[in-house]
C-alpha cells in the first residue's frame, strides 16, 4: 500500500461515517508531517447548510490546529467542488489527493481546474487514488435514495 493509499483509507473511514449518518459519503483527512491533524465528513444534511463539506470542515480544523497549512496534504474521497477548491487556493494548501472523479461538478480537473495556475497559488493535485473504493460509497448512497 502506498503512502497516499494509506491516508486515503482514513478518508474512506470518514466517508463511511457520513454514510451511516445519511450524509453524502465524502470524507477527508489533513496530514502534516505524517500525522493526521484534522478529519471530517460531510455534515450538510445535519446542519441544514450546503456549505458543510468535508473539505472545508477539515481545512478549518487543520488551520486551528497547526496555523499555516504548509507541509499539509488534504486527502478526500471525491474530487472537490468549486467552493472547496477555492478554499484550498485561498488557504494555500500545498497538496491535494482525491479518490473518485466528479465529472459533473469536479473543479480540480474534471470540469475545470481551479487549483492549477488560475490564481496566485496552485495546489499540487493527484486524482484517482483508490477511486473504485471511494466511488462505491457514493453509488451505495445514491442507490439507497432511489
Amino acid at each position: 500500500m502506498s503512502h497516499d493509499e494509506r491516508w486515503m483509507m482514513e478518508a474512506i473511514r470518514e466517508a463511511q461515517a457520513a454514510l451511516r449518518e445519511d450524509e453524502v459519503p465524502v470524507g477527508t483527512v489533513v496530514v502534516r508531517d505524517d500525522k493526521i491533524v484534522a478529519r471530517a465528513h460531510n455534515l450538510s444534511q445535519q446542519k441544514g447548510d450546503p456549505t458543510q463539506h468535508a473539505e472545508l470542515l477539515a481545512l478549518q480544523q487543520a488551520q486551528k490546529a497547526v496555523g499555516s497549512l504548509d507541509r499539509c496534504t488534504l486527502y478526500v474521497t471525491m474530487e472537490p467542488c468549486a467552493m472547496c477548491a477555492g478554499a484550498m487556493v485561498l488557504m494555500k494548501l500545498p497538496r491535494l489527493v482525491f479518490g473518485a472523479f466528479d465529472p459533473s461538478c469536479g473543479c480540480t480537473g474534471s470540469r475545470v481546474d481551479l487549483t492549477d495556475h488560475w490564481f496566485y497559488h496552485s495546489v499540487e493535485t493527484w486524482g484517482g487514488v483508490l477511486a473504485k473504493d471511494c466511488a462505491a460509497l457514493l453509488t451505495e448512497f445514491f442507490q439507497r435514495k432511489r
